[in-house]
């Protein structure tokens, strides 16, 4: 396997891109190795699901697309991120409020955690944001 592997896709802010993320996720993860049915690309691609998800929900109509990509370095670290361009980063809504909704990114910094990787949010330089999540490849995700 190479050293380096890179892939993205834009995709519209809208939800049925969701699950074309999705999909466009295994199929690299498969691409690179990772066997679609195995725990660690059940846990990716719920990370993947959860990020989209709230790139579509929250950035209000202020992104028209936005990019997922996907990074695997020296067989060891995979780097996921979604990237919008809508200047308000995801937060911590109160109790009260998560009844109904508001457990994306909760679920996505406990199971990076769980997996030993790290959640991060960086700004881009056209104002928006790049979540981004780096785990370990692939002998300890969903391990």
């Amino acid at each position: 396997m190479a050293d380096h592997h890179e892939a993205t896709v834009t995709l519209p802010s809208d939800p049925a891109s969701v699950p074309a993320a999705r999909t466009h996720v295994l199929t690299v993860l498969t691409e690179w190795g990772l066997p679609a049915d195995s725990e660690a690309a059940d846990t990716v691609r719920l990370i993947i699901s959860e990020l989209v998800t709230n790139a579509v929900q929250h950035t209000q109509g202020h992104s028209p697309t936005f990019t997922v990509s996907m990074t695997l370095d020296q067989d060891e670290r995979l780097r996921l991120g979604v990237t919008d361009s809508h200047p308000r980063w995801p937060r911590r809504l109160p109790a009260a409020v998560q009844e109904d909704n508001g457990r994306g990114m909760a679920i996505v910094r406990w199971l990076t955690a769980e997996q030993g990787g790290r959640f991060t949010v960086v700004p881009t330089q056209e104002g928006g944001k790049t979540v981004r999540v780096d785990l370990p490849w692939p002998a300890t995700i969903g391990g």
